[in-house]
């Protein structure tokens, strides 16, 4: 389970940032500071400042990243000077690092809290993009898409999303599941040239019978025929083997090869599938347990007639969703935290409501949010009564002093952070190795292709994205999702880099590399692309039809979880992650990587066990 800590783990990389910033009819001015200055009253950002309106490369944006990675790499800061005190400091401004702060404002509310982070805009992975079309504004995510199975969510993070004003019964008539079946609108797929001699784009998957489907594919003989015995036949692959025999021998069967030595299909169908979940798992089907695809986008055929469905899962839809995702989510956290910063009181006035980050960070307030700010040590004082954080901003460290503090940023973070931790718990820390990943937003002037096409969903089985997609159709408060295919909307677009030579985490690690290291003109390329081979023969035009773009790289993406082919089979005491998540003297570890599981729940739950920790 050892793991070396190296600079792999950080790998630098050249970017090319492009984009304008972009005004929203909720905006009175748009000029968006790179960094605010230090002034009386705090470090305050201007009235004009706003990173939703940005376009280009965001996520983890140029200016976001560099001072970590030269930490890594040996850089150290020092200042003698402690600017402030504080009850608790909290490492990250994500969902979990607002929940931390607003669990421990439960019990201690008079609290002086300071959340630092290293963006220019709070929310960590859930991020909020936005788009401008002459009068018509589109909002989508740049991260965290939806408040996912919310009947899994332990009590305290329902209660949680209740405190801040979320009633999810309400997104039953906000999402609007009915808009594009309404249509004729399915599900598609673009074969590529390279696995099936021609690049086709054929509709209807689900809707047409198999048959039909199959015929206008671009497939030999053999695998249209074993294409529509996967979709249909009611068989058990492993018929007498005893159930429990079963999910013992799947669990360590990639898809693609239960597919290959159970099912026998022809290697055609086999490439349909390979990159079907790359947006979920962020690898090929092959590194994919078996057991697990039944409940992934309604399940992928050929093993429901030899593995039982598990029953007792929750089967919520997946409509709990933002037009913003779970960026909606921090913003009513910092509502509830800095409320001059988040003005209404709805959960419908939040997603139009115009964030006044020059409110986030001022000296006449007890809860303060310090955007652009790295973290780059954190040591428990000699006295055993505090903890010195030292951060970077613009280029000149600051030092501040809490009580306690809470570490939410990522796991494989910390042991630089903190390097007077145990070697064991730096070496559980290490043990995550965060998923790569990017969520590219287009805006187009108009869905009249979809349309044409019958399609809402489009899946590429080669090319550099996996689907482009239509946004989710949500409309709440103010804010109204695009309902006539003549309106401007937002096209979802995802890319997870993809090895096959290269197994396991380290796969990640060359693909953080490669994410890093793309520029947004190449971005920019795939998307026009793979848009023209889906929609060209129906009059697409993307330099006319493309409005804006915002490439979200995320680097260091989905949290570790450890139920791949590869993953290694831990009791409770002995997960690196439980072991990682320790105290450390006054320091505590909440995160979505701490539960090893890239979720909102996992987020909120380890803010509460954490903020639990230092009450207790």
């Amino acid at each position: 389970m050892k793991k070396d800590i190296t600079r792999r783990d950080f790998l630098n990389g050249t970017q090319i940032a492009i984009g304008a910033t972009i005004m929203t009819p909720w905006i009175v001015s748009c000029g968006v500071e790179p960094n605010a200055k230090s002034t009386e009253n705090g470090f305050t950002l201007s009235k004009d400042y706003y990173p939703p309106a940005k376009n280009g490369l965001r996520g983890s944006h140029d200016g976001s990243w560099e001072t970590m990675h030269a930490r890594v790499m040996g850089e150290d800061w020092q200042t003698d000077i402690v600017d402030d005190e504080y009850d608790l400091v909290v490492v990250g401004g994500g969902i979990s690092g607002l929940s931390s702060a607003y669990f421990y404002r439960q019990k201690h509310p008079d609290a002086k809290i300071l959340i630092l982070d290293n963006h220019d805009d709070f929310g960590g992975h859930a991020k909020r993009n936005e788009f401008k079309h002459g009068d018509n504004t589109r909002i989508s995510y740049g991260g965290t898409e939806a408040i996912d199975t919310p009947s899994s969510y332990p009590q305290v993070a329902l209660d949680l999303l209740k405190d801040i004003g979320i009633d999810l019964n309400k997104f039953y008539t906000a999402f609007k599941q009915d808009l594009y079946p309404s249509k004729g609108l399915g599900f598609s797929i673009v074969f590529d040239k390279e696995n099936f001699g021609e690049t086709k784009h054929v509709t209807g998957y689900g809707q047409k019978s198999w048959e039909e489907f199959a015929a206008e594919a671009p497939l030999t003989d053999k695998a249209r025929a074993d294409f529509i015995r996967v979709q249909t036949a009611e068989v058990d692959y492993l018929e007498g083997t005893p159930v429990e025999e079963k999910f013992k021998i799947l669990k360590k069967t990639g898809y693609s090869s239960f597919l290959r030595d159970y099912v026998k299909v022809d290697e055609q169908v086999i490439n349909i599938y390979q990159h079907w979940g790359m947006s979920f798992w962020c690898v090929d089907m092959e590194e994919v347990p078996t057991t697990s695809v039944q409940y992934y986008d309604g399940g992928i055929p050929g093993v429901d007639y030899t593995l039982p469905i598990h029953t007792g899962r929750g089967d919520d839809p997946y409509i709990f969703h933002f037009p913003d995702g779970n960026a909606s989510v921090a913003r009513l956290l910092v509502r509830k935290l800095i409320p001059e910063a988040m003005p209404g009181t709805t959960m419908e006035d939040v997603v139009t409501t115009k964030a006044d980050y020059s409110k986030l960070d001022r000296n006449d307030q007890n809860v303060n949010i310090r955007l652009n700010s790295t973290v780059v040590h954190a040591v428990n004082t000699e006295d055993g009564k505090a903890v010195e954080v030292t951060y970077v901003r613009d280029e000149v460290p600051h030092k501040v002093r809490g009580k306690k503090c809470i570490m939410a940023c990522y796991n494989m973070a910390i042991p630089f952070i903190c390097p007077e931790m145990s070697e064991k718990q730096k070496e559980n820390l290490a043990f995550n190795v965060k998923v790569p990943l990017v969520y590219t937003k287009v805006l187009i002037n108009n869905w009249q292709p979809f349309i044409k096409m019958k399609t809402s969903f489009v899946y590429f089985t080669g090319g550099f994205y996996k689907q482009a997609e239509l946004d989710y159709p949500v409309s709440i408060g103010d804010y109204k999702c695009s309902e006539s295919p003549d309106e401007p909307i937002i096209v979802h677009m995802c890319h997870v880099p993809l090895f096959t030579d290269i197994k396991g985490p380290e796969q990640w690690r060359e693909g953080r590399r490669q994410i890093l290291t793309t520029t947004f003109e190449e971005f920019e390329g795939h998307v026009k692309e793979q848009l023209t081979q889906a929609f060209g023969e129906v009059g697409f035009d993307a330099d006319r039809d493309i409005e804006a773009i915002t490439v979200n790289r995320w680097p260091h993406g989905y949290a570790y979880s450890n139920d791949l082919l590869w993953g290694e089979e831990f009791a409770e005491e002995d997960k690196p992650w439980v072991i990682g998540r320790q105290p450390f003297g006054n320091i505590h570890i909440a995160n979505s990587d701490s539960d090893a599981n890239a979720t909102t729940k996992a987020a909120i739950k380890e803010a509460h066990r954490a903020v639990k920790e230092i009450l207790a």
